[in-house]
C-alpha cells in the first residue's frame, strides 16, 4: 500500500511540474530567427509581443557610417521584453514619449507584435518608420506601439535607424573605403536592413513575408517614397502607406559631391581631417558638436547605390516599386505664421508676403491660393504653408505613382480632425512640430487650438493608439475618427484596398482623371479636388527652379 502512494504522489509531482512547465510555455513566447531563439511576452490582449531585436550589428567603431553589418548569431534564448536603445539625437522635439532603453550609437533593433500564436499562420505585415526630421524619433514611442493593430490580426513593427550625421554624413574618404562608392545614406540603409531581416525571418512571428506594407509618416513617410525608389528594397514590400511626405518634394537627396563637401565642411568644424579621426570621436562628443551654430543639417545623397539616381527621375520612369499606395495629408501642416510672419492676417499683408516670396510668380500664385476677403486670408495663408512644407511633395507622390505605378491603386487622403484641448494636469506646455510637448514652469498665455490638423496629428488615429497618448483630453468623437481611420489602414495592409464594411467607399486616385481623396474627420467621405492647380502650379516652379 505504501508503495502505491508513493508512486501516486510521485506521478502528482510530475504532473504538477508538467503543468507548469506547460503553463510557462505559453506565458512565455519564443521565436526562432536566422541569429537565434527570442523569447517575448505575452500582453493582456493575447498579443505577443518581442522587443529590441537586433537586425544589424551595433554601428559602432569601425562600423561607424558603414552600410549595416550581419547580426552575430548567439546561443541559448535571447530575451526580448523591453526595447532597445534609441539613435542618438539631440531633444530638438520636445517630449517624444519614448520607451527606450536610454539612448546609444549601438541603436539598430526592431520591435514585432503579433496576433500569432504559431509560425504557421502568414498574417499581413506592417513595417512602421518614425518621424523626427532625421534628426529625432525612435520606435519605443507610445504613439506608433504595434499591439493595436496586431488586434486586428496584422503581425506589426517599428525599426529603429540612424539619425543626424550619424545617419546621414558623407565624405570622400567613407566613399572610396565603400565597397559600392557611396556615403551618406545609413538611416536608409538601415531601413533597408530592417525589411530584408522581415523578408528572412518573419514567419518565425507567424508573418507572410509576401504581405509587407511599409509605412511612416514625416521622415517616416519620406523613407517609404525613399525605399519605394531604391533597388535595395525590391521585392521587400507589397505596399506602402505615407503620412505626409515624400522626397519627391521634401528633403530631396542631393549629388554626393555635395553631400561629401558639406561633410567636408563638418570636419574642419570638429577640428578633425582623417576619417580614423572621426570615428574616434565619442557619439555623445559628436552629437554635441551637431547641435553647434553653422553645423548644417546632413541630408541624403544621391550616392549611385541607394539612390542609383535622383528619385523624382526613378519615378518618371516608372523604375520605383510599383505597388498600392494610400498616402495623403493634414489640413494643418503648417501655421499661417510661416507665410505672414508677425504680421496680420490682412488681404494687404498676405498679398506683400506672397509677392516677397515668390517674386516674379507671386501673381500665379495669389490667384491659386486666393482670399477674397480679409476673413479668409487666415485659411488660405495656412494651405499655402502646408503645401510648401509637404503637403506638395506627397501630392507629387500620389500624383506620379497613379501615372507610372504600373496601373497599381493609389489611395489620397486629407485628414482634418484637429486636436482636442490638453489634459488639465498637463500644467504649461505647448506643442511642437513633431508631436511632442515642451514644458516651462513659466506662466505662459494658452495659445488658441488649432482649427485643423496640424503636423502628426494623425498617427495616434492610424494606429489605434489614443490611449497611450495622455497629453490630450480624447472624446468620443476623437475615438470615432481614430476607429474609421485604422480600419481604413488595416483593410489596406490586410488587401491593399481600405474600403470595408461600415465604410464610406473610397475610391482610388486614376491619373490624369478624378482626383479623389478621402477626408478623414468625424465624418469622413470622398471628396473631389478643387485645388489641383495649386499643386500644378507648384510641380511648375519647382521644375524651372
Amino acid at each position: 500500500m505504501k508503495t502505491i502512494f508513493i508512486t501516486m504522489l510521485l506521478a502528482l509531482q510530475m504532473m504538477h511540474v508538467a503543468t507548469a512547465q506547460s503553463k510557462k510555455a505559453n506565458s512565455v513566447p519564443q521565436a526562432k530567427t536566422v541569429n537565434g531563439t527570442v523569447e517575448g511576452v505575452i500582453e493582456t490582449s493575447g498579443v505577443r509581443t518581442y522587443k529590441g531585436i537586433p537586425f544589424a550589428a551595433p554601428p559602432v567603431g569601425e562600423f561607424r557610417w558603414r552600410e549595416p553589418q550581419p547580426v552575430k548569431s548567439w546561443n541559448g534564448i535571447r530575451k526580448a521584453d523591453k526595447f532597445g536603445p534609441r539613435a542618438m539625437q539631440n531633444p530638438v522635439f520636445g517630449d517624444m514619449g519614448f520607451r527606450s532603453d536610454g539612448m546609444s550609437e549601438d541603436c539598430l533593433y526592431l520591435n514585432v507584435w503579433t496576433p500569432a500564436k504559431s509560425a504557421s499562420e502568414k498574417l499581413p505585415v506592417l513595417v512602421y518608420f518614425y518621424g523626427g526630421g532625421f534628426v529625432a524619433g525612435d520606435g519605443s514611442e507610445g504613439r506608433y506601439d504595434g499591439e493595436s493593430m496586431a488586434t486586428k490580426g496584422i503581425v506589426s513593427l517599428t525599426v529603429n535607424y540612424r539619425l543626424g550625421v550619424f545617419g546621414f554624413y558623407a565624405s570622400e574618404d567613407l566613399t572610396k573605403e565603400s565597397p559600392h562608392k557611396a556615403s551618406g545614406n545609413y538611416g536608409y540603409l538601415d531601413q533597408a536592413a530592417a525589411l530584408a531581416w522581415v523578408k528572412q525571418n518573419i514567419a518565425a512571428f507567424g508573418g507572410d513575408p509576401n504581405r509587407v506594407t511599409i509605412a511612416g509618416e514625416s521622415a517616416g513617410s519620406l523613407s517609404v517614397s525613399a525605399l519605394m525608389a531604391s533597388p535595395l528594397s525590391k521585392n521587400l514590400f507589397a505596399a506602402a502607406i505615407g503620412e505626409s511626405g515624400s522626397v519627391l518634394g521634401t528633403l530631396p537627396p542631393v549629388p554626393l559631391a555635395q553631400a561629401e563637401q558639406a561633410g567636408a565642411k563638418f570636419n574642419e568644424q570638429v577640428g578633425k581631417k582623417t576619417l580614423g579621426e572621426m570615428r574616434a570621436i565619442s557619439a555623445e562628443e559628436l552629437l554635441k558638436a551637431t547641435a553647434s551654430a553653422g553645423v548644417s543639417r546632413f541630408v541624403s545623397a544621391i550616392d549611385g547605390y541607394f539612390f542609383p539616381e535622383s528619385p523624382l527621375k526613378i519615378f518618371k520612369e516608372g523604375k520605383q516599386s510599383q505597388v498600392p499606395l494610400l498616402a495623403g495629408w493634414n489640413s494643418e501642416e503648417m501655421n499661417y505664421r510661416m507665410i505672414l510672419g508677425k504680421e496680420t492676417p490682412t488681404l494687404d499683408n498676405y498679398t506683400k508676403a506672397v509677392q516677397k516670396l515668390y517674386g516674379a510668380d507671386a501673381d500665379k500664385v495669389l490667384k491659386e491660393y486666393s482670399a477674397a476677403s480679409d476673413a479668409e486670408v487666415e485659411q488660405v495663408a495656412t494651405d499655402l504653408a502646408g503645401d510648401r512644407f509637404i503637403g506638395f511633395g506627397t501630392w507629387k507622390w500620389i500624383d506620379i505613382q497613379s501615372k507610372t505605378g504600373g496601373g497599381k491603386p493609389v489611395y489620397r487622403y486629407l485628414y482634418g480632425r484637429p486636436r482636442p484641448a490638453m489634459n488639465a494636469e498637463m500644467g504649461n506646455v505647448s506643442a511642437n512640430l513633431a508631436g511632442g510637448v515642451s514644458k516651462t514652469t513659466e506662466p505662459v498665455a494658452k495659445a488658441p487650438l488649432p482649427k485643423g490638423a496640424v503636423h502628426s496629428a494623425e498617427i495616434e488615429y492610424a494606429m489605434g493608439n489614443l490611449s497611450l497618448n495622455k497629453v490630450y483630453a480624447w472624446t468620443p468623437e476623437d475615438h470615432k475618427v481614430s476607429e474609421t481611420m485604422q480600419a481604413y489602414f488595416a483593410n489596406f495592409v490586410k488587401t491593399s484596398n481600405p474600403n470595408g464594411k461600415g465604410l464610406p467607399e473610397w475610391l482610388p486616385v486614376k491619373g490624369e482623371g478624378n482626383a479623389h481623396y478621402m477626408y478623414l474627420d468625424v465624418n469622413s467621405r470622398l471628396e473631389t479636388d478643387k485645388h489641383k492647380g495649386r499643386y500644378v502650379l507648384m510641380d511648375a516652379m519647382a521644375t524651372k527652379d
